[in-house]
């Protein structure tokens, strides 16, 4: 099916993926993939999160047979432990000052289910190094930006930045959710015209 006459389904709910995606210009729509995120006991961060980014992208593609639909999923790690969304202002607090000083892994999958059912995958690692943060610093960037529903407590595209010492990664996107490099070169690989 020619790329024109394809829907671009991005399955996911976080308005930072589809913040991401419309950086590409495409028109697209967001379905919920509704799966259940369990852990597997074993499975390293890199493979949870591309077992995840898969699952959502299938999930929605046998909804919308014919469309081409993208599937991201990332996982946090520090020393070995999962790092997960704060939820609170509290445990934000207590997320930063545990990694105070800490390396930080992000693992983030992609999966675009392209329109014939093709799967194309792509997994981004991000290495952050957070810098030796006091209880002073954790409490002033808490009470300015609470990031309540970002994996290790931060937004790195926002004030976060200032907690880190170093960011490696192939793709700066990828640390907020979406690796749009790969995205890009998967997507013209599966015909869609892009700059």
């Amino acid at each position: 099916m020619p790329a024109a006459k394809s829907r671009l389904l991005l399955a996911s709910t976080s308005v930072y993926r589809a913040e991401l995606l419309h950086k590409l210009r495409l028109t697209f729509d967001c379905i919920a993939p509704q799966i259940t995120e369990d852990v597997c006991v074993g499975e390293s961060p890199s493979d949870r999160a591309l077992r995840l980014a898969q699952a959502k992208a299938a999930a929605v593609a046998v909804q919308a047979a014919g469309a081409t639909v993208i599937g991201s999923d990332q996982v946090a790690a520090c020393a070995g432990e999962l790092l997960h969304k704060p939820g609170s202002q509290m445990q934000q607090r207590a997320h930063l000052l545990r990694a105070s000083g800490q390396t930080l892994s992000f693992h983030t999958a992609v999966c675009v289910i392209d329109a014939a059912g093709a799967a194309h995958c792509h997994l981004d690692h991000t290495v952050c190094q957070l810098r030796q943060l006091t209880a002073d610093d954790v409490d002033r960037y808490v009470a300015a930006e609470p990031a309540l529903d970002c994996a290790g407590g931060f937004r790195i595209e926002a004030l976060g930045i200032t907690l880190f010492d170093q960011v490696r990664s192939d793709d700066p996107s990828a640390l907020i959710g979406l690796p749009l490099i790969a995205v890009s070169r998967i997507l013209r690989t599966c015909g869609w015209r892009l700059p």
